[in-house]
């Protein structure tokens, strides 16, 4: 069972929306089941970190993160969506 923390400014809204897209390429991709997600503020992220297999962000990354960062504001603009995806399935295969 693969942590993943999904992070942005306020842990709502942006990481919200990012959530239902990383769920569905993991769910699309055979992994349904295989995960579980939390979400929190960016600011939360490097206390959180140590308990996750990787984190996806809409934010920049914040100093002191301890497991794999992704960045997810491709999620928010539509750019680089495959780059990011091909980087989440490769950490889902760890």
């Amino acid at each position: 069972m693969k942590r993943i923390l999904l992070a942005c400014g306020a842990g709502v809204c942006t990481s919200t929306a990012a959530r239902v897209k990383v769920e569905k390429i993991l769910d699309s991709n055979g992994y349904k089941g295989q995960y579980k997600v939390d979400q929190c503020k960016i600011a939360e992220v490097p206390s959180k970190s140590a308990n996750f297999d990787f984190v996806v962000a809409t934010t920049m990354k914040p100093n002191g993160v301890k497991c794999p960062f992704v960045s997810g504001i491709c999620f928010l603009t539509g750019v680089g969506v495959d780059k990011t995806t091909k980087e989440i399935l490769e950490l889902m295969k760890k």
